[in-house]
């Protein structure tokens, strides 16, 4: 009843050895849960435009600083953004341009 139809049972193990595990698949769906919020979503497109500190992506963007604070850490504890330190101020920056490919892909195919 439980017979597979177009690969082999040898092809299903074959499959499984390349299919990310659990751990894996976990930190995956955590990354892209960045990209399912709106809020991140901006952060993310306004550094993409330019190095920003918390005050100026609140201004820009018009939410409160501890917003944009606290969504900061989640894109930090994700590997998305990382901040240098100029004096007293943070500024933030992607940490990779492919986070900005990956949305303009995104904003291609879907609008």
């Amino acid at each position: 009843m439980n017979k597979l139809l177009k690969i082999s049972e040898k092809g299903r193990y074959e499959m499984l050895e390349l299919l990310p595990n659990e751990e894996s698949t976990n930190k995956l769906a955590l990354y892209f849960q960045n990209f399912s919020d709106q809020t991140r979503i901006k952060i993310l497109s306004a550094l993409a435009l330019k190095d920003l500190c918390v005050n100026d992506l609140s201004k820009i963007l018009d939410i409160n600083q501890t917003t944009i604070s606290h969504q900061l850490k989640t894109l930090k504890d994700q590997g998305l953004v990382e901040y240098k330190r100029e004096g007293k101020i943070l500024v933030y920056r992607l940490k990779s341009p492919h986070v900005n490919e990956m949305m303009e892909y995104a904003v291609q195919i879907l609008c």
